[in-house]
């Protein structure tokens, strides 16, 4: 079962696709640069998932360079098998086509913003249709330009899962209809293209798609459905300021680098303005830090044999009884007892969003 969709975000490779598709069209940097999730170190990391906003803006700057055919072909055109992630491999690893499209559309939360984008497949008369769900006027252009870009993602995964080109029987597109719409002719390789439909969809034959996928491989489906749950369990949405700075400082502390200093020139602030910042956010320099010094104990207790001691000394506290009486402090018990049982009792705060406070095994934050 699906969880943590973490609405308002989407994934850091969707925005990086986002990024260069409008480096490709010749959108100027200095547009988008500064939106949120845009940073290097959230941009190429794979569990931050920056704002939804972040890549609508960055569509919509794209169609002012290019007709929106354009940006959707070449935004399907640089999604490359493995760019979007474990999505790509749930269509290649399924028996036949088919179930990859069904195991991919049950995962979509890995990739999109399901609060916004939705994808529905049917199955009629020998035909299966995969319609994809945007609610957007259909006269935005960045809208159409997505929407014609995810039913040419579909078509590009399935005939990745077939090994062989899958024409569509017809597209049908929530768009009014342009001048000129041979970038769409060319990317789904066929001329039956509908304007301003009720929804946009891309037809296939069912026995296209119900053909066995040759490099199929039985069992790597519930492996890469597990990946993907864990994909969703693990991410670190970033909705807002404090949502950046709490990834921000996670890495400090991974770096050995937890100062404030450190903090306040990693987010661009003074130190005062960052602390000013917290407080608007009804938080602390010191909450914080033992925020993060929390669950990295709380990691380390539940993923590896590491004693108490050493565990101490990895965390910043001067010996096991300090740890000890911390982890009393947050979850009411000892730290056998939160190893032993895997999971904390009490009333700590989580303070992260969607995620309880005691992540799993090799958890990020």
């Amino acid at each position: 079962m699906v969880s943590n969709t973490h609405p308002g975000t989407t994934s850091s490779a969707l925005t990086r696709l986002n990024v260069n598709t409008a480096r490709l069209l010749g959108t100027p940097a200095a547009g988008y640069a500064h939106l949120l999730g845009l940073a290097p170190e959230h941009l190429n990391d794979d569990l931050c998932r920056p704002p939804s906003l972040t890549s609508i803006r960055i569509a919509e700057l794209a169609t002012v360079h290019a007709p929106w055919t354009e940006v959707g072909r070449v935004m399907t055109l640089q999604s490359g098998i493995g760019s979007l992630g474990v999505w790509d491999y749930l269509f290649t690893s399924a028996p036949t086509p088919l179930e990859g499209l069904r195991d991919a559309s049950a995962y979509l939360a890995t990739v999109v913003d399901t609060a916004t984008d939705t994808v529905r497949i049917s199955e009629d008369d020998g035909q299966v249709t995969i319609s994809h769900i945007n609610q957007a006027d259909l006269s935005h252009e960045a809208a159409c330009a997505v929407r014609a870009g995810a039913l040419g993602l579909f078509q590009q995964r399935l005939t990745e899962a077939a090994r062989r080109p899958l024409v569509p029987v017809r597209v049908t597109l929530v768009a009014e209809a342009p001048a000129r719409h041979d970038p769409l002719i060319e990317l789904y390789g066929t001329r039956s293209i509908e304007f301003e439909a009720p929804v946009s969809s891309i037809t296939f034959r069912t026995t296209d798609l119900n053909a066995p996928s040759p490099h199929a491989q039985p069992g790597l489906s519930g492996v890469l459905r597990r990946h993907a749950e864990q994909t969703l369990a693990t991410a670190v949405p970033l909705r807002n300021w404090l949502d950046l700075f709490r990834a921000a400082l996670t890495s400090l502390h991974d770096e050995g680098a937890l100062t404030l200093s450190a903090a306040a020139q990693r987010m661009a602030v003074s130190t005062r303005t960052l602390q000013r910042r917290l407080d608007e956010h009804d938080s602390t320099w010191s909450d914080e830090v033992e925020t993060v010094r929390r669950e990295h104990i709380t990691r380390l207790l539940h993923s590896t044999d590491l004693s108490i001691d050493a565990i101490a000394a990895r965390s910043d506290y001067a010996d096991a009884r300090a740890l000890r009486r911390a982890v009393q402090r947050w979850y009411h018990t000892t730290p056998a007892a939160l190893r032993r049982t895997g999971r904390p009792h009490g009333g700590a705060r989580t303070g992260r969003g969607d995620v309880p406070a005691e992540p799993g095994p090799g958890a990020r934050r």
